[in-house]
Parts: C-alpha cells; structure tokens; sequence
C-alpha cells in the first residue's frame, strides 16, 4: 500500500482539496494499473454516491496536473498510476492482464532514439513488453 498526503499532493499541484479527488488518487496511489471502472467502484465503497462522470473529471484533472500517469496498453482501456516524472515502460500479461512496471535500463528519457525524428523533438516513448506473468506461465511436462 502506497502511503501518501493525497491532500498536500493536491495542494502543491494548485487543485482545490475534494472528497473525490482525495479517494481517487489515494486509491491510484494504492492500486496502479487500474482501470477508470475498478476506481469508480473502490471510491464509491468509500464515499458513497459518486458519479461516473466525477470519477473521469477526477482522472483527468490528475492528469492534467501531473498527478497520475493514463496509460492504454493495447487492447485494454485506459489505466493510471501515481508513478509519474521518471522513465518507466510496462510489461502487459497476455493471459491475465496485469500490468507491472519495468525500469528503462538504457539511456535517458525517452529511452529511444528515433532514427530519422523529421524534425519533432521526442520527449517521451512509450515501450510496452508484452509477455506471460509467472501465474499465467504454462509449465512444459
């Protein structure tokens, strides 16, 4: 469980201090990887009545500030996590869906060279391994 001042976070990025906002990004922090369905649920268990609407408003002022990191693995819907400002990939289980984070091991940010970038300066690639995680790993007989 990620320990953090939801509150103080708000605060420092200029975003007024909501009941919604502080569930959403404690619950985040606690959960990466989730998707909008699954934190639209754990923020209801904990305030109550919160509409779907609220919970993407929420996202995407997070979002916005710098706050939480949205990222789309392929073939899954948008998912977000507190681990933002450093240069991380993801490594997607084909069987289950799990998502966990993989440090960049070469170089710096954005950790990939284009080799002809046509002018565009490149400030961010996103890399995403796709595997099977060790739950979903068939053992050979």
């Amino acid at each position: 469980m990620a320990i953090i001042d939801a509150p103080a976070m708000l605060r420092e990025a200029a975003l007024r201090v909501t009941r919604p906002r502080v569930a959403v990004l404690s619950m985040v922090a606690d959960n990466p990887h989730s998707d909008t369905d699954t934190i639209a649920t754990a923020v209801r268990r904990e305030l109550g009545s919160v509409s779907t609407q609220t919970v993407y408003d929420v996202l995407r002022a997070l979002t916005d500030a710098g706050l939480v990191r949205r990222i789309e693995p392929a073939g899954s819907p948008a998912r977000f996590e507190t681990r933002v400002g450093d240069n991380h990939h993801h490594l997607v289980c084909r069987g289950c869906g799990v998502i966990t984070d993989v440090n960049c091991v070469v170089g710096e940010a954005p950790c990939l060279h284009g080799s002809d970038p046509e002018g565009f300066m490149v400030d961010e690639a996103e890399v995403t391994f796709w595997g099977l995680c060790p739950g979903c790993l068939v053992p050979e007989e």
